[in-house]
């Protein structure tokens, strides 16, 4: 029985305490799920250049996954030149509680391993193995489950109280390479905000932007992230989707409020 996909959703919840933790746990645990069904066996990796990517050493799909999995967690770890003990527990809590310690270990010494790559070998080495990694997403993953990959990552760059403005860059760069453009990330780092410019930034426009424009803007986001569109996927997430929706609909409410709009 796949299992990935209903411990990711719970315990993603209580982990993070966000919609965003278990809508991410489930939507990677499903993927996790539909990659492989064969006990997790950990590979050594190698280090690459541009023409030899680092990878799992025997190609196993369900460790294809997990690595580029911790490429854009270990980019966005990184991504401020520290690396932050929160940010690290974080993605250890997610492998484990979604996939069992054994996925835990071997995600842990990945991103150790990642990190040594990036000193060693570069900017340019790491952004290409960045790139990647977002290609494997690409082929992988249909969009809505981009949007949660991205939402998981967003939730990792929150975790240790404060979002640098490297980590943001960092972001828009992974959801431009994954398809979604740049505002995505900025949109999905501001849900669960309180200030007005948080609300203009969940809806993805410009506090200048005209009543109109807001409008469009809202009617876009609830198509974007309406509950049925993870209908598939299980009740727990579809409450789960409810309450961001919730959270655009008080964004909203803010921007109309502030604009005298009804």
């Amino acid at each position: 029985m796949a299992l990935g996909k209903w411990i990711g959703g719970i315990f993603g919840f209580i982990n993070t305490g966000s919609i965003l933790g278990a809508i991410a746990g489930f939507v990677l645990g499903s993927l996790f799920d539909a990659f492989t069904d064969k006990k997790e066996k950990p590979e050594e990796i190698f280090y690459g250049s541009e023409d030899e990517d680092i990878k799992p050493g025997k190609g196993d799909t369900r460790d294809d996954f997990l690595f580029s999995l911790m490429v854009l967690c270990a980019h966005m770890i990184h991504a401020d030149g520290k690396i932050m003990h929160s940010e690290m527990e974080k993605v250890r809590n997610f492998l484990r509680d979604s996939f069992g310690q054994a996925a835990s270990t071997e995600g842990n010494r990945i991103l150790l391993s990642l990190f040594d790559y990036k000193k060693q070998q570069g900017e340019l080495a790491w952004q290409y193995q960045i790139e990647q990694a977002c290609k494997e997403m690409m082929v992988a993953m249909p969009e809505e489950h981009r949007i949660q990959l991205v939402a998981f990552l967003a939730e990792v760059a929150k975790s240790d109280g404060k979002v640098l403005q490297q980590e943001i860059d960092a972001l828009r760069i992974i959801t431009m390479r994954l398809g979604l453009g740049a505002n995505m990330a900025d949109q999905l780092l501001s849900l669960g905000g309180n200030t007005l410019e948080d609300a203009y930034k969940v809806l993805g426009i410009s506090p200048d932007a005209t009543d109109e424009e807001v409008r469009k803007a809202y009617r876009k986001m609830v198509i974007q992230h309406h509950p049925d569109k993870v209908q598939n996927l299980g009740e727990d997430v579809k409450e789960a989707a409810t309450k961001k929706l919730q959270e655009i609909n008080k964004a909203k409410e803010m921007i109309f409020q502030a604009r005298g709009l009804k």
